[in-house]
């Protein structure tokens, strides 16, 4: 049998160590790597599971799916699909109950470096930003038709950038003239719009973010695939997220505190025995990447995870 080592190309996965450990990995068990990537978390839990074990890859990046098609190990699988389909994937793979769900959200590293997918402003190349290319809007389909109103919501919920309407009405503005087609003309547009920066920080990358989550539909797609994720979860087994952003994380902060909360509702006239019990127990604190792993990938430095477990007699294991 052949290890995935030998098969994926060495990269820099954050929190490699701690999130296969938050995943408790049993010889024998099934896990789920929502988010292949290049394969760093994928490759650890193999090395940790026996021959009866098995592992799912999901990725909607093809370049993603490429690189986990040359992982040869009859415990593994990958599929072409986003996270908010696990309920398919687990089905089409057959079994739906998993001992650990993995995810590890945002932009990889591979997709930030390769000049031509548009996420980063450091090279310029057509407005995409797609993490599956094949499918879905563009940034510079999405700039090109969105109103003054629409491009402030997302560049301000999605940014978190205050000068959101300064760069909507800019952008408006300037598309009558010349359609945006590249990264370097937009940047270009919001370093001029945004004249107070952030020490450290190109006046750009907000709302670089706030295009990349909208194309995308990231907080969408971590909503369905959380519930997902907890129901396909067997007793005991392990949900661990990694975020890169405080919108991210604040969703699946939110979730899994409404899930694991025992607590009475304010102001509702119910009793404790009517109210449905909690399906998972938060397992620690939030992980942040050490100071040594930041030093050697600064990426690390927004990363975040959070890890809950399922509570025994929630899902129904389904034969394979």
């Amino acid at each position: 049998m052949s290890t995935a080592a030998n098969s994926i190309p060495a990269h820099r996965t954050v929190l490699l160590r701690e999130a296969v450990e938050a995943l408790a990995v049993k010889s024998s068990g099934r896990y789920v790597d929502a988010t292949f990537g290049r394969g760093g978390h994928s490759r650890a839990i193999l090395e940790r599971l026996g021959p009866d074990g098995r592992l799912l890859a999901l990725d909607r990046d093809p370049q993603a799916i490429a690189e986990a098609r040359r992982v040869e190990d009859r415990r593994f699988t990958a599929l072409h699909r986003p996270f908010a389909e696990l309920a398919a994937a687990l089905r089409e793979c057959g079994f739906t109950a998993v001992d650990g769900v993995l995810l590890d959200l945002g932009v990889s590293s591979p997709q930030l470096d390769d000049a031509t997918r548009g996420f980063s402003f450091r090279f310029d190349a057509p407005l995409d930003m797609r993490m599956d290319p094949t499918r879905g809007e563009t940034a510079a389909s999405f700039l090109a038709t969105a109103d003054v109103q629409e491009l402030t919501e997302v560049i301000r919920n999605y940014g978190e950038e205050r000068f959101a309407f300064q760069i909507a009405k800019k952008i408006v503005a300037a598309r009558s003239e010349r359609p945006f087609t590249s990264t370097r003309q937009l940047a270009a547009l919001v370093r001029e719009t945004v004249r107070t920066r952030e020490p450290g920080q190109d006046a750009a990358t907000r709302t670089f973010q706030a295009l990349r989550i909208q194309v995308n539909q990231e907080l969408d797609q971590l909503a369905l695939a959380l519930p997902q994720a907890l129901d396909a979860l067997d007793g005991g087994g392990r949900l661990v997220v990694i975020s890169f952003h405080s919108l991210e994380d604040r969703v699946v902060k939110r979730f899994m505190r409404e899930q694991s909360s025992d607590e009475l509702p304010k102001r509702l006239p119910l009793r404790f025995a009517e109210l449905p019990p909690p399906r998972l127990r938060r397992i620690g604190r939030r992980v942040k990447a050490g100071d040594d792993e930041v030093a050697a990938n600064p990426r690390a430095r927004s990363a975040v995870m959070r890890v809950a477990e399922r509570l025994a007699g929630g899902a129904e294991r389904k034969a394979a």
